[in-house]
Parts: C-alpha cells; structure tokens; sequence
C-alpha cells in the first residue's frame, strides 16, 4: 500500500496503565512496525509519553522508566505536590530522565517526520488541543501539557494557552485522527481511513466519573467553567467513544488492541509486580495480533 493508505496510530493515556501500551509498541518496534507505518500518530497523556520512546525506536525505554522509577519520590510524590503544585516531579521526568538518565534518541526522532500530535486540553475553552510535533525536535513542553492531570498538576502555558490533561477532552482521538463526522479538523492533518487503536482498559470498562465529580468538588477551577463542564461530562463522552470505537471494530475500520482482563492498577501505581504483568500483556496481545496488524497496515 501507498502512503496514502496507512492507517493512524492512536495511543489512549491513563499514567501507568501506559505501560501495557509500552508492551504493545515494543513488540511493534522489534517487527519492524515504525511510526512511518503510520499516516500519523496520536497520543494523549501517556499516550504521548509512550509515543516519543516509539517515534524515537527506543525498546524497552518507557518500559525501563516506569518500573525504574515507580516508587522514586522525584518521580512522583505528595511533597512534590505541596511544594510545586505537580504530583509528578515535573524537571526530573522531562529534564532528568529524558535528556540525562535515559535519553530519547533525539536524532531518530527527528529524521522520523511522520504527523504526530499531543493531545491536551484547552482549559479556557473546555476543548481539545491537538499540539503538533512534526518536523521538529521534541518539545517536552507540548508531552508535558498532554500529561498534566487536572486536580494534581498546574497548568502548562504555551503560545497564551493554558493546558492540561488531553484525556479529559477527546480520551481516544481516533475520530479526529480519522476525520470523522463532527470532529474537528487539525491543520496539516490528513484524515486516515482507518486506526490501529491501543487503549489501557479492558472491554468491559466502563468510566464512572468519580475521579472528575471530586476535582470538581474542590472548586479549583470554577474560574473556567467550560472546563468544569468538559470534567462533568468526560465520563458519558468516554463511554459513548468507546461505544462509536466498538462499532469501528466491527466494520473493519480499527484495529484495536486492549488489555485482556479488568485493569487493577492505580494510575500511580509503585507496586512493580503489577506493571511488569501489565507490560508482558501488552507485549502478548501484540505478538498474538501481529499477522492481523501486518495485514491492517
């Protein structure tokens, strides 16, 4: 097939869950299945994070920094949290860790010019920001702002923007990625006719909105209530995507690969026997979907 027949990547987030998607992209990697297989690449949240270690040809890398650093408190910590508004030790994971201890291949990941986009959210407008990567070098600025979870993180400013968390405005971009009816269109973003999709909860989830009804309970952003309605809505707009993916699947048109049983994990998770489980699932749902991928490609 030509250029213009590759399908999308989509990588859904969910913190640690991401490791499942490490697994998947690993197996991915070792097959010879680049991000150049791909018409463009979309990742939200972790999904970003997992895709900078895919773009740049890195195995075992997001895997490493995962389970590596679980339980280092620079990584994530409630002192963290108290001191500088971020659960998650912003400078050491995106300076220390990703240009020091384990690097990104910056030179792959720059002569690789596949479409890639961050997704994050626009807290003004309560609306997704699809944060262009292509042909530039990484902006850990723009994974930031896609990784940002609301409640325990502060805002990432760019360009006059304020972002956070992309899962909270479009959780699994596929429709954007494949310029469905409604969804908004991305400049330089050339719909796909299809989507290899890889999400972080099994078949049987369903979203309860508990996590987004007790963020909204503190109040902390009734100064944007575009956003708080994008928060109050996230889990009927969650399960109502996954219900549009499910029927995607059916007709042929995506491709999705989804952990085989119930998530128990936390989204930060510093047990590492669950995360190393979760990786070999995802590297297992992968090996045995490979002649099904090949041929999706």
């Amino acid at each position: 097939m030509g250029s213009n027949d590759k399908p999308a990547l989509v990588l859904e987030g969910g913190g640690y869950r991401g490791i499942f998607t490490a697994g998947v992209l690993d197996v991915l990697l070792e097959s010879g299945i680049y991000t150049s297989s791909f018409k463009s690449a979309w990742g939200v949240s972790a999904g970003a994070l997992n895709a900078v270690s895919y773009r740049s040809r890195q195995i075992g890398r997001t895997m490493r920094i995962m389970l590596t650093f679980r339980d280092d408190p620079r990584m994530m910590s409630l002192l963290s949290l108290v001191r500088t508004g971020n659960l998650a030790g912003t400078d050491f994971m995106y300076d220390g860790v990703q240009n020091h201890i384990d690097p990104c291949d910056l030179e792959v990941f720059d002569n690789d010019l596949t479409p890639m986009y961050f997704v994050a959210s626009d807290v003004l407008f309560g609306a997704p920001a699809y944060l262009a990567v292509e042909g530039e070098r990484l902006d850990a600025t723009k994974a930031r702002a896609s990784a940002s979870l609301p409640g325990v993180s502060t805002m990432v400013e760019i360009d006059g923007h304020r972002y956070l968390d992309g899962g909270t405005t479009d959780s699994i971009p596929f429709a954007v990625a494949m310029g469905l009816d409604g969804a908004p269109e991305v400049s330089g973003a050339e719909p796909a006719d299809r989507a290899l999709v890889v999400l972080t909860q099994d078949r049987t989830y369903i979203k309860d909105g508990a996590t987004e009804r007790a963020i909204l309970r503190t109040h902390r952003y009734d100064a944007y209530p575009y956003y708080e309605q994008a928060l109050a809505t996230r889990a009927d707009r969650y399960n109502a995507q996954r219900e549009e993916l499910a029927g995607l699947e059916a007709e042929g048109r995506a491709l999705v690969l989804r952990p085989p049983e119930p998530v128990k994990i936390h989204t930060s998770e510093h047990n590492g026997e669950p995360l190393l489980r979760l990786y070999l699932q995802g590297r297992q749902e992968a090996a045995s979907h490979l002649d099904e991928i090949r041929a999706f490609l």
